[in-house]
C-alpha cells in the first residue's frame, strides 16, 4: 500500500464518520465497537474509556512517570497501536511537539481538541496492509493489548516492517497471574475451584481465548521479549514492575500504586468479564455471582499478592547487522 502523503488527512472528525464504525452495538448494558465489529471482545464506553485513563495513570506512576523506555532521538513519526483514550499521544506530544504522532484504534472514541502533531484514525493493526510504507515511523508504541490480539508475533513482524532501521518498538504489559512471596495467598486447588477466586478468573480468561474463533492471545508479557527477538529486534530490552493488588505494601509508594491497581481490577472485571465467559457457556448472573467473589480476594489486604507490569522495547537493526541480541 502506498504512503500517505499526509497522514492528517486520515484523521477524522466526528462528521465525517458513518454508521459502519459509530453505530455500537450495546449488550449486556456495556457499549462495544462497530468497525470489525467482534475483533475485540471488551467495551468502548465512556465507563470503559475512563478506566483506560485510570490505567494509564497507573502503569505511569509504577514507571517511575515514564512514558517510555526506548532511548528516542528526535523521533519524527511515532504510532501508538490500540490508542484507546488517546491518552498516551496526547502526553506524548509534550515531550514530542516536532514529531507526528498517530494513535490508531477500532473505535473513535479519542478527543478532537489535542495537540496539532496528534492525530487519530480508525485502523485494524491485525489487517495485513497498514496505511503506510516499509520503513515509515521511527517508534511504534502498544500497551495493554492482551486479550485483543490473535498473535503478537504477527503484529511485530508488521511493526519490524514499517520501522526504519535503527527505529524502536516498545510493549507494555500486564501478567494478569497473581503471585505472593510470603504465603498469604491460598494455593491454586487442581480439583476445583481457588480460595483465590482471581487466580480461576485468570484461568478462565485464558481458556475463553483459547477456544474463541481465531483464538486471542490473553498471556503474553512473559513472551514478549522472545518474540521480538525471534522477529528479528535487536538490544531487546525488559524491566519487570511488581504491581500491588491493593494497599497492603508498607511501602508509601507501592501503596499508592496497590491502591491505583485495585481500583482498575474492580472496574476492569465486569468489562472484561462478559464476552469471555459467555463463550464458555456461563449467564450474566453466573458471572456477576462469581465476581462478587473475585471482587473480594482482590480487596483482601491480608493477602499479599502482586501481579507483573512488563515493559518491553527491541530496536531494528540497521542494513547488514547482525540480528543476535
Amino acid at each position: 500500500m502506498t504512503e500517505a502523503s499526509d497522514e492528517s488527512s486520515h484523521a477524522y472528525d466526528t462528521q465525517s464518520l458513518t454508521a459502519s464504525v459509530t453505530d455500537y452495538p450495546i449488550e449486556n448494558g456495556r457499549r462495544y465497537h462497530k468497525y470489525h465489529e467482534g475483533s475485540y471482545i471488551y467495551p468502548n464506553d465512556e465507563r470503559e474509556i475512563d478506566r483506560l485513563d485510570l490505567q494509564h495513570h497507573l502503569f505511569k506512576m509504577a514507571h517511575g512517570d515514564n512514558l517510555y523506555f526506548a532511548p528516542l532521538q528526535d523521533p519524527r513519526r511515532i504510532l501508538d497501536i490500540g490508542t484507546g483514550s488517546g491518552i498516551w499521544p496526547i502526553e506524548m506530544a509534550a515531550s514530542f511537539p516536532d514529531a507526528e504522532i498517530i494513535g490508531t484504534d477500532l473505535s473513535p472514541v479519542q478527543p478532537t481538541e489535542v495537540p496539532e502533531n496528534v492525530h487519530f484514525l480508525v485502523d485494524d493493526a491485525m489487517e495485513e496492509d497498514w496505511l503506510w510504507d516499509e520503513g515509515h515511523f521511527d517508534y511504534i508504541h502498544a500497551t495493554h493489548m492482551s486479550g485483543s490480539l490473535t498473535s503478537f508475533k504477527d503484529l511485530f513482524r508488521k511493526a519490524f516492517h514499517h520501522l526504519k532501521p535503527g527505529g524502536y518498538l516498545e510493549c507494555h504489559e500486564l501478567d494478569p497471574i497473581p503471585k505472593c512471596d510470603d504465603g498469604t495467598m491460598p494455593p491454586e486447588n487442581p480439583d476445583g475451584f481457588s480460595e483465590y477466586p482471581l487466580i480461576d478468573w485468570v484461568d478462565l480468561s485464558i481458556r475463553s481465548g483459547q477456544i474463541s474463533d481465531p483464538p486471542r492471545q490473553v498471556r503474553v508479557a512473559h513472551r514478549l521479549a522472545r518474540w521480538m527477538r525471534e522477529v528479528g529486534f535487536v538490544d531487546v530490552q525488559q524491566r519487570v514492575t511488581r504491581i500491588p493488588m491493593n494497599e497492603w505494601p508498607p511501602d508509601p509508594h507501592e501503596q499508592q500504586v496497590g491502591g491505583w491497581a485495585c481500583a482498575n481490577w474492580l472496574e476492569a472485571l465486569s468489562g472484561w468479564s462478559y464476552k469471555p465467559f459467555m463463550a464458555l457457556g456461563w449467564s450474566k448472573s453466573e458471572i456477576e455471582v462469581f465476581l462478587v467473589s473475585v471482587r473480594k480476594c482482590i480487596q483482601n489486604t491480608s493477602i499479599h499478592s502482586y501481579t507483573e507490569l512488563y515493559a518491553v522495547t527491541g530496536r531494528k537493526p540497521a542494513p547488514g547487522e547482525t540480528t543476535d541480541s
